[in-house]
């Protein structure tokens, strides 16, 4: 720590630190646009200004821009000299020339960072009378919108899409003193962090399209703490709600998981709550149609037809903890299924154990920043698990801001060091079946498929350590590569291990384990990032379900399926007129739900409150934004209904706080989940704190149509959040803190008001708390048993999933602007391949494979290797389970017209 001296007073400031950052983390407001904690500063605004003083005797001073100076000891700094404000002041004239008077139509109007600095800049009147500049804005795809009219110039656009994500087509175009940031012509923005524009931009330039379409002012929001559902990672997000509509995403910062930002399907996937495929009604079946019915009605059903049988229970790992854990209650341990496919039951408590007892250290995702060297092993993470392709460009940077402050460079002069360091590959080696998005960045990359990537692994552990089993019958292409792996893996000083369940091969956690066991008996410990499938996969993991192979051999049943599309997994159909009555839980339709004799319609993540355990192991907590209506509830209510009703008795969870007592205690190792967030009962001053801002309106006019009387606000007996603007707003724990706002700060950049140093971590605590911790374990031997090749026939290909970001999740897909982006259903063939069967491009053919028979459209590709064929995960229409798989193909040859 350092002292400065700002206006006569002392503060104690983080050495190493620029004067804007240190300023804003001690509560002194300094106008800005183009600086950005987790991009640095390039000096391009100039609004920072402030006023340095050699000594006490310097009466003149001179003007320096706050966010390219460093701290120094005793340093004399002004923010109120007159000069100096008269120079910010010019500084936002000259910005707001050609700027258009449309803030009262504007999306961005109330929650702009340019109008609040114009304020505290005392900007209040325009002298020019001269035409203003004009330019055409550019249509670029479902999630943003352009207007480019309002542009002021900061470069934070191009500065994030280029350089921080890695983005192509949106540049600065400039000519004369125009200069234009957009793509090259009209067109789809193609990085997958796009939507982080409507963030980054302190105007109105790029705004949410999707919130366009049912939009309503920031400042009307209803509010909560959530947590995305679209893949393992966890990210922390702010639904908003108005009307009883879900309106929006922004991001809820977290500095363990994903800091200042969302890729694009956990901020404009949020639609499937509103989509037309929404359960919103209990339903029965009769006469072989599903129709409406009472809820208590359906419930004393549910009792009569299931009462006197065996119940069992499947589980799903998009649904919260306590929900799974309140079937787990109603069935019994045995009867507990976890309801994922075959190969993840295998691959996840293999994961879970390695986490929990292998000889690594754990990495958060912002730790997997600060990696010397990364091995992705099997995952194409760009589409499995965006954020953490995001978070592994950032290791090139981390490396450049080492070698840029031994040549005397601070780190967060962001143009110095990405200069210096500009040719330079990230450390990053990929082992994947195909070609991704991180190659570019990668040190060296080998594409094979997941069976031959686990068989990699293998080798590269012996190669390590030649205790360790090796693989039969290495290629002679591998041994350059595994040579090179390994030298950079001994040599690192924090090296990081990536792979995941997607891949779907069950050896791939076994090399994973024998590298980092290879490793430390090298005297080198590997951080380990082990992604999952779904949201709640590591929680569903942790509660130890049986596997649905199991229920196979199962007679007699009735069936109660959780949040799940058992179709999704494997054939369900025998399974399913197998059970005597079909009891399905939840919140969109599905081919799983179509099969349902009763359904009970359980709230989306913006209607319930839960907790998610995310692929580190850390638990989050969410809470609805959105009061519960039309007899929707969380499912863990439902299932406690159904318990009641079998047992004779009242419901035995008056809230989620006693849901959670009761998982604690019959999981002692999860018992860190009560810690997470405070109680219910949980006040300040006694008062609960409010989901709305200060500002909310129209609360007593919103029902009018319908009631001159202003109805009671919603109860939430589950957390102590209210569903109104009235409560305690000063300083709220960080799990409970619904929006980010501070007077003068109504952008998203009053966030720097809860930070303790900006860019760093939050005043009042963090969100999430790690289940386990990985620790040293003597007993631990290798993975014996090597991977053996998959060998095909002469008509067969090996079939392997490709992970689509937009398409592949299962909720995410049935947002309107995600559907957009999603793919048609394909194969894609190595050339080879195509050429040895008589294949073209488009060419139809039939796939047949173990788990059935599927036409598709041909696509082929030289980046695949031979051997092997893509098939789009996740799809709706053509989609395929439980790959990797052989296949034969046949293609179907068109008909002649005459």
């Amino acid at each position: 720590m350092v002292k400065i001296n700002v206006d006569g007073k002392e503060y104690k400031v983080t050495e190493g630190q620029n004067l804007l950052q240190a300023c804003l983390s001690v509560g002194i407001n300094i106008p800005y646009f183009c600086y950005h904690p987790a991009m640095g500063s390039v000096g391009a605004c100039r609004q920072c200004a402030v006023k340095l003083f050699k000594d006490e005797d310097d009466d003149s001073g001179k003007i320096a821009m706050s966010c390219m100076e460093s701290v120094k000891e005793g340093m004399l700094v002004s923010v109120n000299d007159e000069e100096v404000k008269k120079f910010r002041a010019m500084v936002i004239e000259s910005m707001m020339l050609n700027h258009p008077h449309d803030c009262p139509v504007c999306d961005e109007g109330g929650e702009c960072h340019l109008q609040d600095m114009t304020v505290m800049t005392g900007h209040s009147y325009r002298r020019s009378r001269f035409p203003k500049r004009t330019f055409r804005n550019q249509y670029l795809g479902p999630f943003l919108n352009h207007e480019m009219n309002r542009c002021i110039h900061c470069y934070r656009c191009v500065r994030f899409y280029g350089e921080y994500a890695g983005g192509k087509d949106l540049n600065a175009f400039s000519i004369s003193n125009h200069v234009y940031f957009g793509r090259e012509k009209d067109g789809v923005l193609e990085n997958e962090f796009s939507g982080n524009l409507a963030e980054v931009c302190p105007t109105g330039v790029f705004t949410d399209k999707t919130l366009k379409k049912h939009y309503t002012r920031k400042w009307d929001l209803t509010t909560a703490p959530s947590v995305c559902v679209h893949c393992s990672l966890g990210c922390n997000t702010i639904p908003g709600e108005r009307y009883g509509t879900l309106r929006r995403i922004r991001n809820r910062y977290n500095e363990k998981v994903n800091g200042y930002f969302l890729c694009d399907r956990g901020r404009f996937g949020y639609e499937f709550v509103s989509s037309s495929e929404r359960i919103m009604k209990p339903l029965i079946r009769n006469n072989n149609k599903l129709v409406e019915i009472n809820p208590d009605e359906l419930l004393k059903k549910i009792k009569e037809r299931i009462r006197n049988g065996k119940l069992l229970g499947i589980g799903s790992p998009r649904a919260s903890m306590e929900s799974n854990f309140a079937l787990k209650q109603l069935v019994g341990q045995d009867n507990f299924f976890s309801g994922i496919s075959e190969k993840e039951n295998i691959i996840n408590p293999k994961m879970l154990r390695l986490l929990n007892n292998w000889p690594v250290k754990l990495s958060s995702l912002k730790e997997t920043e600060k990696a010397d060297f990364v091995l992705i092993m099997g995952e194409d993470i760009t589409m499995t698990a965006p954020m953490l392709a995001l978070s592994l460009r950032q290791t090139r940077m981390k490396l450049a801001k080492e070698f840029a402050e031994k040549n005397g460079i601070e780190g967060w002069k962001d143009h110095s060091v990405r200069h210096i360091y500009q040719h330079s590959k990230a450390p990053v080696y990929a082992i994947t079946p195909v070609i991704s998005r991180m190659d570019e960045v990668c040190e060296n990359s080998l594409h094979l498929s997941p069976r031959e990537t686990a068989r990699f692994g293998f080798a590269l552990a012996n190669r390590i350590d030649p205790e360790s089993p090796p693989p039969d019958n290495i290629p002679e292409k591998w041994n350059k590569v595994l040579d090179q792996i390994r030298a950079a893996l001994l040599e690192a000083d924090n090296p990081l291990i990536v792979s995941g369940s997607n891949n779907g091969d069950t050896y791939m956690t076994d090399a994973i384990g024998n590298i980092t066991l290879a490793a430390s008996k090298q005297n080198k410990t590997c951080s380990l990032f082990l992604t999952m499938a779904e949201a709640n996969s590591m929680g569903l993991t942790m509660l130890d379900g049986k596997r649905l192979t199991e229920l196979q051999q199962q007679e007699d049943y009735h069936l109660l399926i959780l949040e799940n599309d058992l179709y999704r997994r494997l054939d369900a159909g025998q399974l399913l007129d197998k059970a005597k009555s079909v009891t399905v839980i939840d919140h969109i339709n599905t081919e799983t739900s179509e099969k349902a004799d009763f359904i009970l319609p359980a709230g989306t993540f913006a209607e319930s409150s839960g907790t998610m355990v995310n692929n580190e192991g850390r638990a989050q907590r969410f809470y609805r934004v959105i009061p519960p209506k039309n007899g929707i509830k969380d499912s863990w209510k439902w299932l406690d209904d159904v318990r009641a009703g079998l047992q004779d008795s009242k419901p035995a969870w008056a809230n989620l706080d006693a849901c959670i007592n009761e998982l604690c205690h019959a999981h002692p190792g999860l018992e860190e989940i009560k810690n997470i967030a405070p109680v219910a009962n949980y006040r300040q001053r006694g008062q609960k704190l409010p989901r709305a801002p200060k500002r909310y309106s129209g609360r007593t006019a919103m029902d009018a149509s319908k009631n001159v009387h202003e109805p009671q606000p919603a109860a939430d007996p589950d957390s102590p959040l209210s569903f109104t603007m009235e409560g305690n707003h000063n300083s709220p724990p960080t799990p409970l803190t619904a929006f980010y706002w501070a007077p003068g700060w109504n952008s998203v950049q009053a966030l720097n008001k809860y930070q303790n140093i900006v860019g760093d971590n939050l005043h009042h605590g963090q969100n999430g708390i790690r289940l386990f911790k990985a620790s040293r374990k003597p007993e631990i031997s290798w993975f014996e048993k090597s991977p053996p090749e998959i060998l095909l026939n002469k008509d067969e290909i090996l079939l392997i999933p490709a992970f689509h970001i937009f398409g592949s999740d299962e909720l995410s897909s049935l947002a309107p602007a995600i559907a957009e982006r999603a793919p048609e259903p394909y194969i894609r063939i190595n050339k080879a391949d195509a050429d040895k069967t008589g294949l073209n491009i488009d060419d139809q053919v039939q796939v047949k494979s173990k788990n059935g028979s599927w036409t598709l459209p041909v696509e082929i590709s030289e980046k695949l290797p031979e051997g092997v064929a893509e098939v789009p995960s996740g799809l709706r229409q053509g989609f395929i389970p439980d790959l990797p798989a052989k296949a034969e193909i046949t293609k179907i040859e068109k008909k002649k017209t005459t």
